[in-house]
């Protein structure tokens, strides 16, 4: 039985996290993809992963991974001009600072993006398989 549900997994805590970190590790992503909209404290990354829930290993599939009440975005390493550089999201990891945390976002060639945010409020939601 082929089950063509979509995931999605909310995380509000450092286990739903670690969960999707995970499941991005090894996560190509456009710069084009990656937008910070200020005025919402939203920041959404696009990614083309590999599930790795259930039997489904060899699928690659669009993912959206939304970050709320995101107040500051920092990055480091990456050209954002360059609208066709693919990076390669290694984890997903945070620190608490204060009364805020800082979600980091790491990729292979020692770039970064840093989240500062008033609570932990990460989804990872799938968009569509791109290739069986």
């Amino acid at each position: 039985m082929d089950k063509k549900y979509l995931a999605q997994i909310i995380a509000t805590d450092n286990q739903g996290l670690q969960m999707i970190s995970a499941y991005s590790s090894g996560a190509k992503v456009k710069v084009s993809d990656i937008k910070y909209l200020g005025s919402n404290k939203v920041f959404l990354i696009s990614i083309e992963r590999t599930k790795l829930e259930e039997d489904q290993k060899d699928k690659i599939i669009n993912s959206i991974c939304r970050f709320d009440f995101v107040d500051k975005v920092k990055s480091k390493n990456i050209d954002q001009k360059d609208d066709k550089l693919i990076l390669e999201l290694i984890a997903i990891d945070y620190m608490k600072n204060k009364n805020n945390y800082e979600i980091n976002l790491i990729f292979k060639n020692n770039a970064h993006i840093a989240l500062t945010t008033e609570a932990i409020e990460v989804r990872l939601e799938d968009q569509n398989n791109i290739k069986e």
